[in-house]
């Protein structure tokens, strides 16, 4: 199940958020403390974090940097009333986000962020799970290939077939 951690120093917006993305069928979970977000990230796997920009205790990209440690699949966004150039190329050069949004804002462009941003996670974690299938073939086909290494270095020329025209083995007295 795809899981979404939410955080934001103000009640009303997490209730919100959370209002709007339970029709979408994940898992929300939300956070009015960076301290308990912290605890959060050490016990679920998160698809998408997506966290306020100014909070009393930490601002939002020192948290996503956190974030990034803990889960550096995860993708990561900002919701901002603050949308100023600066706060959004901080945002993007030390923690990676993915995308920045703004409060007020509009229901459609978060969900639609959100699946996007749950998109490229999907993607990510089938690609991680592709490179692994890769290496643990090659790893298989390397070992066959020592194998026929010492096959031949034991008895040569054990590993070559003569065949003919059509593929037939051609066996000889040799």
């Amino acid at each position: 199940m795809i899981r979404i951690q939410l955080v934001d120093d103000e009640p009303n917006i997490l209730n919100s958020l959370r209002r709007l993305l339970k029709p979408q069928g994940w898992q929300i979970d939300t956070y009015s403390k960076v301290e308990d977000a912290l605890s959060g990230l050490l016990e679920h796997e998160y698809a998408v974090i997506v966290s306020d920009y100014q909070m009393p205790t930490a601002d939002g990209v020192t948290y996503l940097q956190f974030a990034k440690q803990k889960q550096p699949h995860a993708i990561r966004l900002v919701l901002s009333a603050y949308g100023d150039r600066e706060s959004m190329i901080k945002a993007i050069n030390q923690a990676e986000v993915y995308r920045y949004l703004s409060k007020p804002w509009d229901d459609y462009e978060v969900v639609a962020a959100l699946k996007s941003a749950i998109d490229l996670y999907q993607l990510h974690k089938e690609n991680q799970r592709l490179r692994e299938e890769n290496d643990a073939q090659r790893a298989l086909i390397k070992a066959r290939e020592d194998e026929l290494l010492r096959l031949e270095a034991d008895n040569p020329g054990i590993t070559r077939v003569q065949r003919d025209a059509d593929g037939s083995v051609l066996l000889s007295d040799d």
